[in-house]
């Protein structure tokens, strides 16, 4: 099997950061170097998919869940309108369990997460790294600078069309219906992204995934696949609520400008000890479901909540939208003219389609998927 060709674009970008890193201070350089250096090896090393399933020494296991994959992927094209480029088409297999290891840093008292700027990806509130070992060696940095710290591994993440993105080890393994909605979230950012406007983004982009999904399981899946992608819903949308609601509790603790630091630490530490009880009672309801454990394997802080937010408020709106124009190619010609739009009329026109409701909280960095791009 021959390795794919590593593009212009992607030559590019590299010099651009290591030009970027040549103005910058050792620990900047070598976070570029690493960056640039993981990129490369995850898109050097991937393989065209029906190479993989035509190679005798691929596992059936392996071999099913590519084919499964090459239909979604064919399904996102003549289905749904989705690009048909190379993303999704290719697979890399990795000898670790996570693509990458994100870092999240906030003040000891706020949940607002700082902020790390870059060639290419803008600024963004985590830093990646391609090693455990390098992220976990940042974190202690920044701990001992004083800040709350996590870090939280990745199973995937999306350069928002800017290179092909492969499928990886870390994520072929998910169920179907859960791949499949990776996948279509993914391909729709790469469709509309506008800069700076999460709720818009994610709010597209779910509206697709979840029609999508609907449509692929009416075609490829049966009841028992749609029984357990309503239990993974269900699930994450329990668990985002449990983790939105001690997210506000916090916030109100920080802001109360009549209680002083020790104060607000002791509130804070029994917030979280009260967040880790409530979790047991959550996974007790759905029969011990553990998937979520992993959340709890550090000792919890305010990095653990900083990117969780309320950011799917339109998607009636788009649903709305989807219905009225008909097909995916006038939803999406419709959607690039919103995103053409300043962020103001933006909401203001989706609000006249839908007034928002509360829907499932978004964890945005700690979810399935990463944003290399302005995310």
């Amino acid at each position: 099997m021959k390795p794919l060709r590593i593009n212009a674009r992607l030559r590019a970008v590299l010099l651009a950061g290591a030009a970027a890193g040549l103005l910058a201070s050792c620990s900047t350089l070598n976070y570029y170097t690493q960056a640039a250096q993981g990129q490369l090896e995850l898109l050097s090393d991937a393989r065209p998919i029906d190479d993989w399933i035509a190679d005798p020494g691929t596992s059936t296991k392996l071999r099913l869940r590519l084919e499964t994959a090459r239909q979604i992927r064919r399904f996102a094209v003549s289905e749904m309108a989705l690009p048909d480029n190379n993303s999704y088409k290719n697979y890399t297999s990795l000898k670790r369990k996570y693509v990458l290891w994100n870092v999240v840093a906030t003040p000891e008292l706020s949940l607002k997460p700082l902020q790390w700027c870059f060639p290419v990806a803008g600024c963004v509130n985590y830093r990646g790294y391609y090693s455990k070992e390098a992220a976990e060696s940042y974190a202690r940095e920044l701990k001992n600078e004083g800040d709350d710290v996590e870090v939280g591994g990745v199973p995937a993440y999306s350069t928002l069309g800017w290179f092909s993105d492969p499928l990886i080890s870390t994520f072929i393994n998910y169920p179907d219906a859960e791949l499949a909605r990776m996948i279509f979230h993914e391909l729709a950012h790469q469709i509309v992204y506008a800069q700076g406007d999460s709720q818009f983004n994610e709010s597209f982009a779910s509206t697709v995934e979840e029609v999508g999904v609907e449509r692929w399981m009416d075609r490829f899946g049966n009841q028992a696949m749609r029984d357990s992608y309503a239990r993974y819903k269900s699930r994450k949308h329990d668990f985002l609520v449990l983790l939105l609601k001690y997210r506000k509790a916090l916030e109100q603790n920080y802001a109360l400008v009549d209680r002083s630091d020790s104060e607000k630490r002791a509130v804070k530490a029994r917030l979280f000890q009260e967040l880790k009880d409530e979790y047991q009672v959550l996974k007790g309801n759905w029969g011990g479901y553990a998937g979520y454990d992993r959340f709890f394997e550090q000792p919890l802080s305010n990095a653990h909540l900083a990117s969780i937010a309320t950011y799917e408020d339109f998607v009636p709106a788009f649903q709305a939208m989807l219905r009225r124009d008909g097909s995916f190619p006038r939803f999406y010609k419709s959607v690039r003219q919103l995103a053409e739009l300043d962020r103001k009329d933006r909401h203001r026109i989706l609000k006249a389609l839908a007034p928002p409701v509360p829907a499932a909280p978004l964890m945005v960095q700690r979810s399935d998927v990463s944003r290399v791009g302005g995310h």
